[in-house]
């Protein structure tokens, strides 16, 4: 097995103390610039590279943070860890990214990682509707922040979007085109933002004057392009078809879109459709997806910001004051949902 290169090594090649060597990386000022040149000339001669682990272990303060989301195949979620990415590299700090695949059991597997791995701290987008991860991972005394989630019944921070006014943004929209029998896509009906979006959309038609009747709710297991075709499959079978359909995200609403055309069903002719989230294959589909955009990179950014000014202030005589964000989303409306009624 081929040695491990340690600090003792670079101490030895360079005719330095091991303190020194410690002082190059750590406090290089403190070391003449004769001695400093030699010690990572032997450094990059024999490829030595610093134990972080060990590092953390004498600091007690660990330079990653973990990010947990839904769904890394989701452009939304790649956005949001974006966002968090750059905040954290203006701190000098890396993220671990993780993806829990809607999944409460691998969900509950990286949270366990994170407190092994005494992360300082974590982002997470639960996909336990029980709660019973998050209460699990608050005994390891590690600062999380909810990400496109409210915290509704903890002390934590969180960042979201208005899903009930995005979901009121995207019916009324259809609504005013005309449509009076529109279904809902939903995803997944133990997350939140389906619930909420749902809502939104209910509160939409009976701004109008319409029942709840008038929505016609196709829920998925999961919130990807198949499950999206498998719904489009499932509202072409209806005998009472509706003439739109809002999607719970993106990635549904262009599985329903490759389910139409696929049909030979024109869009928006024959069936409008609106999206969630507006990721970029939104408007490059072919034909361009009416969506309703969440700021996903702002969203990261300052999840990440409220993460690091908690774990600041942790063993520090200020105390954290836990913020709960709640950002607005924008309808963006392309060729999907724009025919006459």
């Amino acid at each position: 097995m081929a040695h491990s290169v340690g600090i003792k090594d670079v101490a030895r090649a360079a005719g330095v103390s091991v303190g020194t060597v410690s002082n190059v990386i750590n406090r290089p000022d403190t070391v003449a610039a004769e001695t400093r040149a030699r010690v990572l000339s032997a450094i990059d001669r024999l490829g030595y590279v610093r134990s972080e682990s060990a590092r953390q272990l004498r600091a007690g303060r660990s330079r990653i943070m973990g990010l947990l989301v839904l769904d890394m195949g989701n452009p939304f979620f790649v956005d949001v860890a974006r966002g968090a990415e750059r905040a954290a590299r203006d701190a000098g700090l890396g993220v671990m990214v993780c993806n829990s695949a809607q999944n409460a059991g691998e969900e509950a597997e990286y949270l366990s990682l994170f407190a092994e791995q005494r992360v300082r701290g974590v982002l997470l987008t639960p996909a336990d509707a029980t709660g019973r991860n998050i209460e699990g991972f608050r005994r390891h005394n590690i600062p999380f922040v909810l990400v496109d989630r409210v915290a509704e019944g903890t002390t934590e921070c969180s960042v979201s979007v208005d899903d009930v006014a995005g979901g009121a943004l995207a019916v009324r929209h259809l609504v005013d085109a005309g449509h009076r029998s529109i279904a809902y896509v939903s995803g997944p009906p133990g997350l939140n933002q389906v619930r909420d979006r749902r809502t939104g959309a209910l509160n939409a038609l009976a701004e109008a004057g319409l029942g709840p009747g008038a929505l016609r709710e196709l829920p998925t297991e999961r919130l990807d392009v198949a499950a999206g075709r498998d719904a489009g499959a499932r509202l072409l079978g209806l005998a009472d078809r509706p003439t739109a359909v809002f999607c719970a995200n993106d990635l549904l609403a262009l599985g329903v879109l490759q389910a139409m055309y696929a049909a030979g069903v024109g869009v928006p002719d024959d069936l409008a459709i609106v999206g969630y989230d507006d990721i970029e294959f939104a408007a490059a589909a072919a034909v361009p997806l009416t969506s309703v955009r969440q700021p996903a990179v702002t969203m990261g950014a300052l999840a990440a910001e409220l993460l690091l000014e908690e774990t600041e202030t942790q063993g520090a005589d200020r105390a954290h004051a836990h913020q709960r964000v709640v950002l607005q989303p924008e309808l963006v409306v392309r060729r999907s949902s724009l025919a006459a009624r």
